[in-house]
C-alpha cells in the first residue's frame, strides 16, 4: 500500500531540503538537477491538490538554500527569485492561461526567450558606474560576498559604460547574471589536471560554483570563468528600460556580456512554441551548457504586477529540456576489443531513462580515466547522454557509497581469446597481444568494409561475425575469395542476398588506392593522411620501403604517424596481406584524380568543428578537387582554417598565429570567385 499524500509530502520535504543543502551549500550534489526537479514537482503537485499540507518550512515556500558560513553575508536589494518549471508545451499553455486570469480581459502579451545557463547565479552592484560588490544568490535574500573573485572574471566590466562614449549609467545599478565555464575551456582544464595527475572535475557547473566560492581569489583567477547578465534587480533613475528585450540591449550597451545572440523576442505564445522546436537540436551545438530556456513576459510592469506565487515570479517560466543526466547503479563492466587490440571498458547499468532513451550501457573511456575518477562496481554513478552522443559515465557519487563497492582493474588476459594483456610504454591504452584475436579480426573487417574505407555495401557487423565465427574468413583479404556457396548456408542468406554481397565486394576491388590505404588501419592514417602519403609516395611499393626520416619530411605528417607507417610494413603478415589482396583481384594502382579546377591551387587548409552541410571528408575532397591541400594541424604553411560549430584547439592555434578563419559559405565563395 502506497504512502498517504501527507506522509509522502513529509518525505519529499526532507529529501528536497537535504539535496538543497548539498547542492547550494556543500557544492556536492548526490542526485542530478533533473532528479531534483522530479522530487520538487511531485511535492508541488501534492501541495496543489492538498493545500492544507503546505507548511511554512516547505521548500516550495522558500527561495533557496542557506549561504555558507565562511564568506561574508550580503543583503540583496530585492529578492533574487528562482523560476517555476515547464516540461512541455502544454505546461506553457497552462501557465499563460493562469496568468491571463489575473490580467484585464483581452490583454496581449509578448515574450522574450533566453537560454537558461547551467551555472551559478550572481548579483553585481555598481555605484556611479563602478563595480563595488558581487554576491552569490544564496537563499535569495542573503548571499555571499565574492567580490574579489568576481573581479578576476575578465568579461565582467569593472566600470560602466565599458565604452567611454556609451550611455550614462544609473547612479546605482544592481544586475543579475550567471557565472559559467565554456565546454572547450572545461575540457582543457581537465586535460591539464590529468597531466598533473589530479582528478578531473565532474562538470562545468560545479567547477564554476566551486571556483567562484574560493576563499583565495588567486585560485579563482586561474579558472576560465565567464559571465552572462540578463536582469536588472534594482536601478535608480528614469532611463531604465520598460521591457525585458530592452533590458538585454541596455545591458549590452553598458558593456555587460549578454546572451543576446541566443535570445529572441516573440510576439505571442504561438511564436514561443515554434521557437522551442528550433532550440531542441541547437542546444548541442553550443559551447556552453544549458538545461532549458527561460520564457519571460516582455512588459516589465505587467510582469511585476503579476507578483509571486511561493518562490516563483508569475511573469516568467523555465522550460526544461529532457533530462540528459541521471544517477543509477553501476552493476558491472564489459570490455570491447578494437581492431588494433585496444581494450575499451563500458558500464553495465541498472536501466535508467536519460534524454528520453532507456540506457543500460555507457562508455567508461579507458582504465586510466576509471582510476582517476575512482569509479567502482556497485557505485551510484552519474550517466550523461547529450543528443545522439553515446551515453557515458561522468563519475561516481562518492557520498552514497556503502563500503561494498569494488575497484575496477584492467584484466590480465583478453576476454575473447585469453591472450595476455599488454600496455605500451607512455600510452594510456591496454592491448590484447594476439594479432589473430577473433574480436580484433571482426573489428578490422568492419573497418575495412566501412563507407570511409572500401565501402562494401550491405556488409554489417552481423554478417562479418557470421563469416568469422564459421571460420570462412581469417583476414580481410579472404573477402575477395568468397564464393556464393560460402554464403548460402549462412542464416539469412538466399540467392539474391548472396549475389548482391558478392557484387558489392567485386565493386570494392576498384576503389582508389588512398581508400585502400585507409582501410589497412595503420595507426594515424585516415583519409586525409592516406591522400597526403600517396601524394609524396604514389605507390604501395614506395610506401612499403620508405624510411622514417623521409616520412617525417612530409609536411603535416608527425613523427608518431611516420613511426606507425614504418612499423606496419616491418611486419611480414602485412606485406603478405598485400600480395594476397593483389592475387584476389584488388587494384593497387593509384588513380589519377583530375582536379575540377585550380582555384585553390597552392592553398593549404585545416578543418575543425562541425560544418553545416559538409562532412569533414566531403570538405577535404572538395578542397582537393579544386587543387587545394588539407592538413591535420595548423602551421606556418596554413593559409586558411575552415571552422564549423564546436571547433577544437585548432581554432585557438589559428587565432594565435593570425591564420585567416573562414566558414563553409566563405569556402564556396572562394570556389566561385
Amino acid at each position: 500500500m502506497g504512502k498517504s499524500p501527507a506522509d509522502r509530502a513529509v518525505e519529499l520535504r526532507e529529501l528536497i531540503n537535504y539535496h538543497n543543502y548539498r547542492y547550494h551549500v556543500l557544492d556536492a550534489p548526490v542526485i542530478t538537477d533533473d532528479e531534483y526537479d522530479d522530487l520538487y514537482r511531485e511535492l508541488v503537485q501534492i501541495e496543489r491538490e492538498h493545500p492544507a499540507l503546505v507548511t511554512p518550512d516547505s521548500p516550495t515556500q522558500r527561495v533557496g538554500a542557506e549561504p555558507r558560513s565562511d564568506l561574508p553575508k550580503v543583503q540583496h536589494p530585492a529578492p533574487v527569485l528562482s523560476l517555476a518549471n515547464a516540461f512541455s508545451k502544454e505546461d506553457l499553455v497552462a501557465w499563460r492561461t493562469r496568468i491571463g486570469k489575473l490580467l484585464p480581459e483581452r490583454t496581449t502579451l509578448d515574450y522574450v526567450v533566453e537560454p537558461k545557463l547551467d551555472g551559478l547565479s550572481v548579483v553585481l552592484t555598481y555605484e556611479r558606474g563602478v563595480f563595488t560588490m558581487g554576491a552569490t544568490r544564496g537563499n535569495g535574500e542573503i548571499g555571499e560576498d565574492v567580490t574579489p573573485n568576481l573581479r578576476t572574471i575578465k568579461s565582467l566590466p569593472l566600470r560602466i559604460p565599458a565604452d567611454p562614449d556609451g550611455p550614462p549609467p544609473p547612479e546605482r545599478l544592481v544586475v543579475r547574471g550567471e557565472v559559467f565555464i565554456r565546454l572547450d575551456d572545461f575540457y582543457r582544464l581537465n586535460e591539464t589536471r590529468l597531466k598533473n595527475d589530479d582528478p578531473p572535475y565532474v562538470n562545468p557547473r560545479n567547477t564554476a560554483s566551486g571556483s567562484l566560492r574560493q576563499l583565495d581569489a588567486s585560485i579563482t583567477a586561474d579558472r576560465p570563468l565567464q559571465l552572462a547578465c540578463y536582469q536588472i534587480l534594482y536601478g535608480e533613475g528614469d532611463a531604465l528600460p520598460a521591457t525585458q528585450w530592452d533590458v538585454l540591449h541596455f545591458l549590452t550597451g553598458l558593456g555587460f556580456p549578454v546572451m543576446l545572440c541566443h535570445s529572441t523576442h516573440c510576439d505571442d505564445l504561438e511564436a514561443v512554441l515554434d521557437y522551442l522546436e528550433v532550440w531542441e537540436p541547437k542546444r548541442h551545438e553550443l559551447d556552453f551548457e544549458i538545461d532549458g530556456l527561460v520564457i519571460k513576459v516582455n512588459n516589465l510592469q505587467i510582469s511585476n504586477n503579476l507578483g509571486v506565487v511561493g518562490k516563483d515570479p508569475r511573469g516568467a517560466m523555465a522550460f526544461k529540456f529532457p533530462a540528459e543526466e541521471r544517477t543509477t547503479q553501476l552493476l558491472d563492466i564489459g570490455i570491447n576489443v578494437g581492431r588494433t587490440g585496444v581494450l575499451a571498458p563500458y558500464a553495465l547499468l541498472n536501466p535508467v531513462e536519460v534524454g528520453g532513451v532507456t540506457v543500460k550501457q555507457a562508455t567508461l573511456h579507458n582504465f586510466e580515466d576509471i582510476q582517476l575518477k575512482d569509479i567502482r562496481i556497485g557505485d551510484t554513478v552519474i550517466v550523461k547522454r547529450s543528443g545522439e552522443v553515446i551515453p557515458y559515465v561522468v563519475g561516481p557519487v562518492v557520498d552514497l557509497r556503502a563500503g561494498e563497492e569494488k575497484p575496477i582493474l584492467p584484466p590480465e588476459t583478453c576476454p575473447y581469446c585469453h591472450a595476455p594483456i599488454v600496455r605500451k610504454e607512455r600510452e594510456i591504452a591496454y592491448y590484447c597481444s594476439n594479432p589473430d584475436c577473433p574480436e580484433r579480426l571482426v573489428r578490422s573487417i568492419e573497418y575495412w568494409v566501412s563507407r570511409r574505407a572500401m565501402d562494401i555495401e550491405g556488409m554489417g557487423e552481423r554478417i562479418v561475425r557470421q563469416l568469422v565465427e564459421e571460420a570462412i574468413i581469417h583476414d580481410v583479404a579472404d573477402l575477395y575469395y568468397l564464393e556464393k556457396s560460402d554464403l548460402l548456408h549462412l542464416e539469412g542468406f538466399g540467392d539474391k542476398k548472396a549475389d548482391n554481397l558478392l557484387a558489392a565486394i567485386d565493386a570494392s576491388r576498384h576503389r582508389p588506392l588512398d581508400r585502400l590505404l585507409t582501410a589497412l588501419g595503420i595507426k594515424g592514417v585516415g583519409n586525409t593522411v592516406a591522400a597526403l602519403l600517396l601524394e609524396y609516395f604514389p605507390s604501395l611499393e614506395m610506401l612499403m620501403e620508405v624510411s622514417q626520416e623521409a616520412l617525417e619530411n612530409v609536411p603535416g605528417l608527425g613523427p608518431h604517424t611516420a613511426s606507425a607507417v614504418v612499423a606496419f610494413w616491418e611486419e611480414d603478415r602485412n606485406r603478405r596481406r598485400i600480395e594476397k589482396l593483389r592475387a584476389g583481384g584488388v587494384e593497387l594502382v593509384p588513380v589519377e584524380k583530375q582536379p575540377a579546377s585550380d582555384r585553390l591551387a597552392g592553398l593549404t587548409f585545416v578543418i575543425t568543428g562541425t560544418l553545416p552541410n559538409l562532412s569533414r571528408d566531403e570538405a577535404s575532397e572538395l578542397i582537393e578537387q579544386h587543387g587545394g591541400k588539407v592538413s591535420g594541424s595548423v602551421s606556418g604553411k596554413t593559409d586558411y582554417v575552415l571552422a564549423g560549430e564546436n571547433p577544437g584547439s585548432k581554432l585557438a592555434q589559428a587565432q594565435q598565429r593570425g591564420v585567416p578563419i573562414i566558414s563553409e559559405s566563405t569556402l564556396f565563395n572562394l570556389l566561385e570567385s
